[in-house]
């Protein structure tokens, strides 16, 4: 025995500290062999303490990302959000730089895609039987002309939304108020005649989800803009589907997902945009519950970009998206 432990009374009490990286519970048991001695452990530092079962953390499993549950989804900055990304919707809020070729267009052909933004859970709570939560969306997509001489940036759209979100078993919905502004790059303007479009617009719109099975997610929903400039016909809608392989096709780390998006416009005459998308998602324990896809995509439709919202576009192209 160290001449330093201090035994009084029979009783020794051992420092957390002096035990950090050994076994305690062995060295305990081997201590409480000796007859006439009490041996009992100080309380420990929250860092070397042992873990109480509810605390042990739980294994990264291969396979589609599991249902949150009411732990992570309730209180402040809850670590997962009920209502998931659309993988192929043109204006999620995400994180993404992608390569778009122009298809046929008298203006652009290489585009360079660079969106800055996420979708963030504040509060959830529980009630009825059901999650809910409030948060923000915020995000700027924005373009750039990759033939010109100093690549312009072409456009640029601002986006701001509150969203309240709220999900019951494999059905989840998202009501949102959003606002959206346009604004058209300055190089891009010196070297073009372009009649400029002040584009604002307010909108709320609803979207209902439904996930039968762990690979499959269906989505539809609609809205209206009820504040714009100029004058917009307020019907908007849209639906889509998301498959995502339950099987990776590299180890654990690679898995499939496919995904179609479709919208329509009353503006436009609802005309149908289809956005098109289908890659690989990353997945492993240091992303949690972050999601990140190299994807090759496809749109055919009115342009997403807001000051060119009146043009009929088609691209293709690769890109990395990541999500909070």
């Amino acid at each position: 025995m160290r001449p330093d432990l201090s035994v009084k009374n029979g009783k020794l009490v051992l420092d957390p500290a002096e035990l950090k990286g050994r076994d305690v519970p062995d060295v305990l048991a081997s201590l409480r062999v000796i007859d006439g001695l009490e041996v009992e452990l100080a309380e420990a530092p929250a860092d070397i303490r042992p873990l109480a079962p509810s605390e042990q953390p739980r294994p990264v499993l291969p396979g589609p990302a599991p249902q949150a549950t009411p732990s992570t989804v309730t209180g402040w900055l809850p670590r997962a959000a009920l209502f998931q990304p659309l993988i192929a919707d043109p204006r999620w809020p995400r994180f993404s730089a992608t390569l778009q070729f122009y298809q046929n267009d008298e203006e652009l052909g290489t585009v360079g895609a660079a969106n800055f933004g996420a979708a963030l859970p504040f509060y959830g709570w529980r009630a009825l039987g059901t999650d809910w939560q409030v948060g923000l969306h915020a995000g700027v997509f924005s373009i750039f002309d990759l033939e010109a001489e100093s690549s312009d940036l072409v456009n640029s759209d601002f986006f701001v939304g509150l969203p309240i979100s709220a999900r019951y078993g494999p059905v989840s919905a998202q009501l949102r108020l959003f606002h959206q502004s346009s604004h058209l790059g300055d190089e891009f303007l010196l070297r073009n005649r372009i009649d400029r479009i002040n584009l604002s617009y307010e909108a709320v719109d609803l979207r209902l989800s439904l996930k039968p099975f762990d690979w499959l997610r269906l989505y539809a929903g609609g809205g209206a803009i009820v504040l714009s400039e100029p004058d917009l016909a307020a019907g908007i809608a849209q639906a889509g589907i998301e498959i995502t392989s339950p099987k990776p096709i590299y180890r654990d780390l690679l898995y499939p997902v496919v995904a179609l998006d479709v919208q329509s416009f009353e503006e436009r005459d609802w005309a149908v945009n289809y956005s098109a998308r289908a890659g690989v998602e990353f997945r492993s324990g240091w992303l949690a519950s972050r999601r990140l896809q190299v994807l090759l995509e496809y749109f055919n439709g009115n342009s997403p970009n807001g000051q060119f919202f009146d043009r009929t576009i088609e691209y293709f192209g690769p890109g990395v998206h990541f999500y909070f």
